[in-house]
């Protein structure tokens, strides 16, 4: 990758002596995280970051559970993309018990329910988390910037609305599959417990078409805002990365199953068709001192040039098609941003996501005509192994499940490499591009504080899900008295080390 002209903001000489600014939280995204930028006497950036400050510790807890609780315990890591952590850890476990493919209804099923959790993700990121900035602009009212305000903004509230359509219908085949929109059950170790109803065909299958075209209007909506602001193509978060994502033998989009692809910034297949049983192969993970959320890196490159971006942007740039005849005319007109490059502006993450709902909508209608669904084989057998990897596509991007087990199938180790983990260093890299661009040198305000958010929230991250940690990590305690001011900081160091400040 060609080098960033703005990584001079990664860290700061003599930090003690600038002025700290905070975001804190950031708001409208999944989870708990704050950005700090350090400032000089001249208002100048001399350092952003992005920093994870909860954890959760999946990984250690789930150690000494048997391996057949895994898939219903690790979806409980999130409210919002609950399916994705149930599927990724359910593939992990088929492993494990040596199936390699499970039967087609019961993989049918599962990408139903798949195709269900994208949909409804992406349809509440969009509508109700991003497009407030979109459609009042960055500089609006802070008190503007929510779905309620959209809703009763004449021009504004249909579309809306439908948004709103779209996540419960997602939630509606969520449910249909596994018995609850939240935290249900029905995969098995091998397959799925259950066919879908006649009852719920019943119920989703009028709905259909109609959601087709709302995901139609939404996706108009954000292709239209994009064009008509060139920033967002040229300047606002514009950053040049990797991409990485799941793509099937004939290099088809693929959200379940398949094998990974790195595609390089200026558009060279880097990696095609890697294992996923094998990714600590390709894969390293680095951590730093001021984030509870690791920061991955394809170990030929390194961590300097081997980050990379995952995520719709990711699955849109790699692909070389999508199997849904209107998803993929909408990806062709996308990829003209650049001629044919990888776009790599930081907003074309919403008109990709846009594009992978029309695609999901499409996919359920497919599937919802498919006899396999209300009928046939569920479970595989297979001769148990010890150890057992699962990727799937989260909304996200890329998640990884590594389970070990011992003899009496209890868990002893565990990986969770995270869709918004693989994002880390990019996140960070959009933060201090937009700091350099439109921050440095001017005097600090809520709705210029608001363009780093907005950079943030490009990416979709859930910092629930992506707070993991490799040995030990530093701890910091502040006592902030009741004017906001902190009056005392103790940290304990990666080394051990405390000191108080």
């Amino acid at each position: 990758m060609t080098e960033q002209k703005y990584r001079h903001l990664e860290t700061a000489e003599h930090p003690e002596t600038l002025r700290r600014v905070a975001i804190d939280p950031v708001t409208r995204v999944e989870g708990h995280g704050k950005v700090t930028l350090l400032l000089d006497e001249d208002n100048r950036v001399c350092q952003a970051r992005l920093h994870i400050v909860e954890f959760r510790g999946f990984e250690k807890f789930i150690q000494g559970r048997p391996y057949w609780e895994v898939p219903v315990l690790v979806q409980r890591l999130c409210g919002i993309c609950p399916v994705s952590h149930l599927l990724a850890g359910a593939k992990a476990i088929d492993r494990i018990v040596g199936v390699d493919e499970i039967p087609p209804s019961a993989e049918k099923l599962r990408r139903l329910l798949h195709y269900g959790q994208v949909l409804q993700s992406h349809a509440l990121h969009f509508f109700h988390l991003a497009s407030p900035d979109l459609l009042f602009g960055f500089d609006s009212e802070a008190e503007k910037r929510n779905i309620l305000e959209l809703l009763r903004t004449d021009r504004f509230c249909d579309i809306a609305l439908e948004g709103i359509k779209l996540r419960k219908f997602g939630q509606e085949v969520i449910r249909a599959v596994i018995g609850k929109r939240i935290h249900g059950v029905g995969p098995l170790p091998g397959g799925m417990n259950k066919h879908l109803s006649a009852e719920d065909r019943a119920c989703l299958e009028p709905q259909i078409d109609e959601v087709i075209r709302w995901s139609q209007n939404g996706l108009a909506l954000i292709r239209n805002i994009y064009l008509a602001n060139a920033d967002y193509h040229r300047r606002f978060a514009v950053i040049r990365s990797h991409f990485m994502a799941l793509v099937t033998n004939r290099g088809s989009h693929e959200l379940y199953d398949g094998k990974l692809r790195v595609k390089g910034d200026d558009g060279r297949i880097l990696y095609d068709q890697l294992n996923d049983q094998t990714y600590t192969d390709h894969i390293h993970e680095q951590v730093k001192t001021w984030s509870y959320m690791k920061f991955p890196y394809l170990a030929a490159l390194g961590p300097e040039e081997g980050w990379y971006r995952v995520g719709p942007l990711a699955r849109i740039n790699t692909c070389d098609f999508i199997d849904s005849p209107l998803a993929e005319k909408a990806r062709q007109e996308f990829l003209q941003l650049d001629r044919g490059l990888p776009v790599q502006a930081s907003l074309a993450y919403h008109w990709a996501r846009m594009i992978e709902i029309l695609h999901c909508a499409e996919k359920i209608r497919e599937l919802l005509a498919d006899a396999d669904l209300y009928g046939g084989e569920l479970e595989a057998k297979g001769e148990k192994r010890h150890e057992g990897v699962g990727i799937i596509e989260a909304p996200r991007g890329v998640l990884i499940h590594h389970y070990c087990i011992d003899e009496d199938g209890l868990v002893t180790k565990a990986n969770l490499i995270v869709s918004t983990t693989h994002n880390n260093t990019a996140m960070n890299e959009s933060i201090r591009q937009v700091a350099d661009e439109y921050l440095d040198g001017q005097v600090l305000t809520e709705p210029l504080l608001n363009r780093i958010e907005i950079a943030i929230r490009a990416y979709d991250p859930c910092l629930s899900c992506a707070t993991h940690a490799i040995g030990k990590m530093p701890l910091q305690v502040e006592l902030v008295d009741a004017a906001g001011a902190t009056r005392q900081c103790l940290i304990r160091h990666a080394d051990g080390q405390v000191v108080f400040q």
